[in-house]
C-alpha cells in the first residue's frame, strides 16, 4: 500500500489534530485523556456528556451536555472536530456507540478511538474465550470503516488501581477478609496500566503530525497507528509482585493474610457459571482468570510497547499501590454489567 503524504492532501489541509471531541470527559478514562490533551496546549477539547450528568468536567474542556438520541444535535456538535474519542461506562447502552459513530460519519470526522479499551484484541485465542469480545471489536471497527474513518485501539490491559481495589475476582485481593488467591502459582506476569498513563499516551499520539510531510520525512506520525493498536503499559507484574508491593506500602506481613491458590482454569469456569446465573462479577472473574492463564496477559514480550516512542514515563509500582490502597480505604465499589 502506498504511503500517504501531507504534501498530496487537498488545499487547506492541516497536518495536525487540532479539535478533539471526547464522549465521557468526566469518567474514569475520559477525564485523564481530557486533562492530558489540555496540558499539551495543542488542542481545543470539547467534552460531550449526557444531559443530567453530574460528573466534573476537567478545566480547559468545553463542556456540552446532550441527549445522545438527538442525532442532529450530536452531528452539529461533532462538525468541525478532527478526532473523536469515545469513553463510556460499562453500563452505557451498547447501541449508543454505534449511534455516535454514525453521527461522526455525518459530521465528517476521519479518526476515532472507540470505547474498546483494554484487551490485546489481536490475540485470537484469548478473545474467543471472552464472551462477545470478538464480535464487539470486529463490529465497531467495521462500523468506523464504513463511515470512511479510521480507528485506533488503545490496548492497555487492566487498570492497576481499579483492579487492585475491585475485589478477589480481579487481582485476587479480598481486603475485607485479608485473603489473597493466587492464580496457579501467582507468578504469571501480565501487563497492566494506570489511567494517567493511558491519558498521556493518547495525548502524545494526537500531538504528532498526521502524515509525513513528504517522502523524505521519517518522523513519527499518527498515521502509523491507524486501524491498529496503540500498545500501552505501566507495569509487567505478577500477583506476587503486587502482593510484595502491598506489603511494602501497608506494612503487612504474610502472616496477616490468608494465602490461597486456585488454577486459572477453575477460576475461569466458576466465572462462566456465575455469569450464566446473572452475576455480573462472573464476567470479571472469567476475564481476569483468562488473562493470567499461560501469561496471555503479557503482550509487551510478543508485540512490544509504544511507551518509549511516545515518551511515556516509567512509573513507580509502590506509588500506584499506595493510591490503590487509598481507593480501597475510600470504600470504592464497582459492579460491571455482564458482557455476554
Amino acid at each position: 500500500m502506498s504511503r500517504i503524504y501531507a504534501k498530496d492532501q487537498p488545499a487547506g489541509f492541516t497536518n495536525r489534530i487540532r479539535n478533539v471531541a471526547i464522549v465521557g470527559p468526566g469518567g474514569s478514562m475520559g477525564r485523564h485523556i481530557a486533562q492530558e490533551l489540555v496540558k499539551t496546549g495543542q488542542h481545543v477539547v470539547t467534552g460531550l456528556s449526557r444531559k443530567g450528568s453530574s460528573s466534573k468536567i476537567p478545566d480547559g474542556v468545553k463542556a456540552v451536555y446532550v441527549d445522545y438520541e438527538d442525532e442532529a444535535r450530536v452531528v452539529d456538535i461533532l462538525r468541525g472536530q478532527d478526532f473523536l474519542i469515545i469513553t463510556q461506562a460499562s453500563q452505557a447502552p451498547t447501541e449508543q456507540q454505534s449511534k455516535l459513530i454514525k453521527a461522526a460519519g455525518k459530521a465528517g470526522i476521519k479518526y476515532i478511538i472507540p470505547n474498546v479499551f483494554g484487551i490485546e484484541y489481536t490475540n485470537e485465542e484469548v478473545m474467543k474465550d471472552i464472551p462477545g469480545a470478538i464480535e464487539r471489536t470486529v463490529h465497531v471497527h467495521k462500523e468506523i470503516e464504513e463511515i470512511g474513518a479510521s480507528w485506533i485501539n488503545i490496548v492497555s490491559s487492566f487498570w492497576y488501581q481499579h483492579s487492585l481495589a475491585l475485589g478477589p475476582e480481579a487481582f485476587g485481593f479480598d481486603f475485607n477478609e485479608k485473603r489473597i488467591t493466587f492464580y496457579d502459582d501467582g507468578n504469571a506476569k501480565i501487563n497492566t496500566s494506570t489511567l494517567p498513563q493511558c491519558g498521556r499516551a493518547v495525548a502524545a499520539l494526537l500531538s504528532l503530525k498526521i502524515y509525513p510531510d513528504d517522502e523524505k520525512d521519517e518522523s513519527l506520525t499518527l498515521s502509523g497507528w491507524l486501524n491498529g493498536p496503540l500498545l500501552v503499559s505501566s507495569f509487567l507484574v505478577s500477583q506476587k509482585d503486587m502482593f510484595e508491593s502491598w506489603k511494602r506500602v501497608s506494612g503487612d506481613k504474610d502472616s496477616d493474610w490468608k494465602i490461597e491458590y486456585e488454577s486459572t482454569r477453575e477460576r475461569y469456569d466458576k466465572g462462566v457459571e456465575r455469569m450464566k446465573q446473572g452475576d455480573p462479577m462472573g464476567w470479571a472473574q472469567l476475564l481476569y482468570a483468562r488473562l493470567f492463564a499461560s501469561g496471555d496477559g503479557n503482550y509487551q514480550d510478543t508485540l512490544g510497547l509504544h511507551n518509549e516512542l511516545l515518551g511515556l514515563p516509567v512509573e513507580d509500582l509502590d506509588e500506584q499501590t499506595r493510591l490503590g490502597k487509598e481507593t480501597v480505604e475510600s470504600g470504592y465499589s464497582y459492579k460491571p454489567i455482564s458482557k455476554g
